[in-house]
């Protein structure tokens, strides 16, 4: 028997607000060649969604999203079982599929789901539900799908969506109960982890040369300015991409920097979970918002009602999508690696092949550990609803630390 062919469910999330299933022939095909209760299921997929998006985030929206889209392709075309009825075994039978997909079932690229055509959505021919992700800057001929294997994270990830929509389904009195909440204690694949994280962030030599090579760029190019002052905002305000980027619900402003009768300056960030902080802005920090500044023409410092956008584009108006943030920051890291593996050495500088915008984030952390900062103070600096979260960054600080005392021991 053939592998059946996956169809994407929902688009994203810009056309899914305005979603008619009359303008996806495909999507509708799929849940009118099977029995009724396949549309009512994709119609609770559709709601569990709108809530997401509409209460939590754009990003949160897409994240469920796919682990939805998964869920309801399995019952659709392998369980062949509507979701109110499954129990405990049904769930775990649902993790060893995603453990294990179909080799049909996984690409090699990311691809978007749909392009349009006269009118109408069509599924991308690239599209798969579940992708193997390939070393980052390290191409592999000929890469087996048949290795590919969830991490412990996607598969956390999983089950949070999957019990997420049980629970949404529970509160509309559409399900009495949460089967993926009692399988999760009992999934095989879970592993108990207690080894030493890789620590996912620069070395203080690489962070150097990061940062040099960003100001070098800036300096013999001041289109490279807004470069320098991204690179500087993620790791010295310990951001994540999206909070310095424009977002249907939020525009971050010049004038979202501010003053306290102190004279303390501080950040108003709008991050995960649609919550406000405020982030303490050093002393040192001014002089890159001055230069950036200048660089547009602006006043040296921002001032109540700037209505600036925090990083504008350089044609048209308006701020930058996550998306072109990163690759200017991932610009910059190229050429770092280039420079540190000439000068240093490629094993020195390999780490930065890997790095992402995230990992500037955990380095500004890490350092602040390092520098012996409050936990608390940084804590809430980086919107962490608990300090037990922050404490990770604390922990592997301490590895380093394990790591270097370890080397001094004999073997005779």
């Amino acid at each position: 028997m053939s592998t059946p062919k996956p169809v994407p469910l929902y688009p994203a999330y810009t056309e899914f607000k305005s979603l008619d299933l009359t303008d996806f022939p495909e999507v509708k095909a799929l849940l009118e060649d099977g029995p009724e209760w396949r549309l009512r299921h994709w119609r609770w997929g559709q709601e569990f969604l709108a809530y997401t998006g509409r209460n939590k985030s754009e990003h949160t929206f897409s994240r469920f999203r796919n682990e939805i889209e998964r869920f309801l392709l399995w019952t659709f075309l392998f369980k062949d079982k509507p979701i109110d009825d499954m129990r405990k075994t049904d769930i775990l039978e649902y993790a060893d599929f995603c453990w294990q997909p179909p080799v049909s079932w996984i690409s090699l690229v990311s691809s978007d789901r749909f392009s349009t055509e006269s009118g109408q959505f069509v599924v991308k021919k690239d599209w798969r539900p579940f992708r193997l992700k390939l070393p980052k800057n390290q191409p592999i001929k000929n890469p087996d799908k048949k290795k590919y294997k969830p991490s412990q994270m996607t598969l956390k990830s999983t089950f949070t969506a999957v019990i997420a929509f049980y629970k949404y389904l529970m509160n509309e009195e559409i399900c009495f109960g949460n089967p993926a909440q009692i399988a999760k204690s009992d999934c095989r694949h879970f592993i108990s982890d207690v080894q030493v994280k890789e620590i996912r962030r620069l070395s203080e030599d690489q962070w150097l040369y990061v940062f040099q090579t960003a100001e070098d760029m800036a300096n013999s190019d001041s289109l490279y300015e807004r470069s320098l002052f991204v690179i500087a905002s993620l790791k010295t305000l310990f951001l994540r991409i999206s909070e310095l980027s424009e977002r249907n619900d939020w525009s971050p402003e010049m004038g979202h920097f501010w003053q306290d009768e102190d004279h303390n300056w501080w950040l108003k960030i709008y991050g995960k979970g649609r919550k406000l902080r405020d982030v303490t802005v050093p002393d040192g920090y001014l002089k890159y918002i001055k230069r950036y500044r200048s660089y547009r023409g602006l006043t040296p410092l921002p001032y109540p009602g700037d209505n600036a956008s925090l990083v504008e584009k350089i044609r048209g108006r308006g701020g930058m999508t996550s998306r072109h943030l990163t690759r200017l920051v991932q610009e910059v890291f190229d050429e770092a690696y280039e420079r540190m593996k000439r000068n240093l050495g490629e094993d020195r500088a390999k780490k930065l092949q890997e790095a992402s915008t995230h990992w500037l984030r955990h380095t500004g952390a890490s350092m602040e550990i390092e520098r012996g900062r409050a936990l608390k103070d940084l804590s809430e600096d980086l919107g962490h609803a608990s300090m037990a979260t922050t404490d990770t960054v604390y922990v592997q600080s301490e590895h380093k630390k394990r790591a270097a005392s370890g080397k001094k021991r004999p073997v005779r």
